[in-house]
């Protein structure tokens, strides 16, 4: 029997997830999300977890956005719970774009102080898109614990999702301005300056901070 001329186009574009080409690679997903097939969503999670350009596993996400969530959400659930470090922050970004509440549930304090960074970041990021109403102080407070983690891009991604919370994340930001880690301080009231200048530099915010608590807090704004 002759298969669909759909069902051969969906196969080719799958079986071009695997080229060694990173642009044959990208052009696959694209067709993938262009004609959106329930057959192709496992094939999409597994190729996220493993492929090594960025800009592919961008197209990778948009393909699995283009699927209905029903059909989505719940392996890329999985995927979080279980897959390897960049299976989980991948499917975490996907989720986050997708931007179903079902997936709540995934978003555990652990989760938020993942140990790998790119986890954590990714897990950040979903948590303020995800969060109900409800629970955006709690989230700002399991944030706000991480402040002062890793380098240059793990601190702003984690500043720029505090800042994405709105203003319930001002308690748990101000009692970090008082944390006895010099890290700590110096991230949260960089953070603050980002709060209520969002042109401001980061590295700008940072150099700011760490000259006011050499000043001992002498001429320091109020938010």
């Amino acid at each position: 029997m002759t298969m669909p001329e759909e069902a051969t186009n969906t196969m080719r574009a799958l079986k071009g997830l695997e080229n060694g080409n990173p642009s044959v690679r990208l052009q696959a997903a694209l067709a993938v999300g262009t004609d959106p097939d329930p057959g192709s969503v496992g094939r999409l999670i597994a190729r996220c977890a493993v492929e090594p350009e960025f800009y592919v596993r961008e197209m990778l996400t948009w393909a699995l956005t283009r699927h209905e969530a029903l059909m989505t959400v719940p392996l890329l659930v999985d995927e979080v719970r279980a897959g390897s470090a960049q299976a989980r922050s991948q499917a975490l970004h996907t989720l986050s774009k997708i931007g179903d509440r079902q997936a709540w549930p995934v978003i555990t304090p652990a989760l938020l102080a993942d140990a790998d960074d790119e986890v954590a970041r990714s897990a950040w990021r979903a948590a303020v898109v995800l969060v109900p109403e409800g629970e955006r102080h709690e989230v700002a407070v399991l944030l706000a614990a991480q402040l002062g983690r890793g380098g240059r891009e793990t601190q702003l991604s984690l500043s720029r999702s505090l800042i994405a919370l709105g203003e319930v994340m001002l308690p748990a930001l101000g009692a970090a301005t008082t944390d006895p880690d010099p890290r700590v301080r110096t991230h949260a009231a960089a953070t603050e300056r980002l709060w209520r200048d969002p042109d401001a530099g980061f590295e700008f915010a940072v150099e700011e901070a760490k000259r006011i608590h050499a000043l001992g807090g002498a001429g320091r704004k109020e938010p």
